[in-house]
């Protein structure tokens, strides 16, 4: 089983979100159909980052450490190659 944190971002107001997930696709879902009580006022979401984890512990380290980032971090690790949303050109 893969473990991913992934972090949304509010198109209503931009804000972030950092969560860990074994399936980052259903959890975008889920927050859209505002099944999370943190998330459900600022719908709709949208994915920006997904990491890809060794397992289920350091997924979770991560995602703490993503929950202290702020925003500039955030946003230089959101355009890194380890997300695997990131779709590189050839002038990368």
């Amino acid at each position: 089983m893969q473990h991913f944190v992934y972090i949304l971002q509010s198109e209503t107001d931009g804000t972030y979100y950092k969560g860990y997930s074994t399936d980052y696709k259903r959890r975008l879902e889920e927050h859209n159909l505002g099944l999370s009580q943190y998330t459900s006022t600022k719908i709709p979401w949208k994915l920006v980052y997904v990491e890809v984890c060794t397992g289920k512990t350091s997924a979770l380290k991560r995602e703490k450490q993503l929950k202290r980032a702020n925003s500039d971090y955030l946003l230089w690790v959101i355009n890194q190659p380890i997300n695997i949303l990131k779709v590189s050109s050839p002038l990368d």
